[in-house]
């Protein structure tokens, strides 16, 4: 005699009545917390609907209720690369001109890179640093910036008064001279403090002849195969010390393989030619970044100048023999 030992569950209808009344509760008392909240609800994305939007917490793009500005801006630098501006040097006209604007007004820019190094362009309300571009005012990107004779629009639109700012976005080209202000509204442009040194009675000191300090072209060094682009190169001065590309100057075989190493925080290139006379079209390595490489290999003999094209004082030499 076999016996069947599978438990069988049943209910009641009064218990299934006691459950339906359950979930109907917490459905209503959601549902009274939910519309309770609406304004919170539509007020904001959530969170991952923002990020998927693009969204950053930053206020969106203003509308344009007023006039529209046009704004011609072309990237400049000195001859020795040192100073870099929009339009003019310091002390010329037209340097880094000025835009001033009501709320809701348009700039349009039209921006052309006519210099001899890499350029991008964006707004800001930093007042210092290359970060917090507004969207909508970019061109080109400090990754993929413009090349010597390139060129794009942007436009900004002022949503609030306040004072922004229109600059270089590669890093270091706006602490060398690559910013100008957009004035928005009835703001008064904070003007520098100019100390006023006092009055010096000059005590004519003996002259003696100091000799000019010669500096002296490392010569051709015994070459490892590698040549880095230190820390800090991006910067102007490791140039009065030929310390840009370490080793400066070296001398190898036909067939050889040179490698680059960047070795800095900045992007770089190494470009075959003068920064005077541009690229010659030997090698180049368009832009690499922070711990990237470069190799190339040279069977001619000869002399091989190099620069960087993002910061031109970077310069180099290769024989090849």
């Amino acid at each position: 005699m076999s016996h069947d030992n599978s438990q069988v569950y049943r209910t009641t209808s009064s218990r299934v009545g006691k459950m339906m009344i359950i979930m109907l509760s917490i459905c209503l008392v959601g549902g009274v917390i939910f519309f309770g909240m609406w304004d919170y609800w539509i007020s904001q994305p959530p969170p991952v609907v923002a990020m998927m939007a693009g969204d950053s917490g930053t206020a969106g793009p203003a509308a344009h209720t007023g006039a529209t500005i046009m704004s011609s801006l072309s990237f400049i630098e000195s001859s020795d690369f040192r100073t870099l501006a929009f339009n003019a040097l310091p002390g010329e006209p037209d340097n880094n001109p000025t835009v001033n604007m009501n709320v809701g007004d348009k700039v349009v820019f039209d921006v052309v890179n006519n210099g001899r190094s890499f350029h991008a362009f964006g707004v800001t309300s930093d007042d210092e640093g290359f970060g917090g571009i507004i969207t909508g005012s970019e061109v080109a990107l400090a990754s993929n910036p413009l090349k010597p004779g390139e060129s794009g629009t942007s436009e900004f639109v002022a949503g609030e008064e306040g004072i922004y700012y229109y600059i270089c976005t590669v890093p270091g080209h706006r602490d060398q001279g690559m910013v100008g202000k957009i004035i928005v509204g009835d703001v008064a442009a904070p003007e520098p403090v100019v100390a006023v040194p006092e009055p010096v009675v000059a005590v004519p000191e003996p002259v003696v002849a100091v000799p000019e300090p010669v500096v002296a072209v490392p010569e051709p060094v015994e070459f490892n195969g590698v040549i880095s682009l230190p820390e800090g190169s991006g910067v102007p001065g490791c140039d009065e010390t030929n310390s840009c590309y370490i080793p400066f100057n070296v001398s190898v075989s036909a067939g050889e393989e040179i490698t680059w190493s960047n070795d800095d925080s900045a992007a770089h290139t190494v470009t075959s030619g003068t920064p005077a006379d541009g690229s010659d079209g030997n090698f180049d390595s368009g832009l690499f970044m922070a711990g990237g490489t470069f190799s190339v290999t040279l069977d001619e003999s000869g002399e091989y100048s190099y620069y960087c094209m993002v910061h031109p004082w970077m310069t180099g030499n290769i024989t090849v023999n």
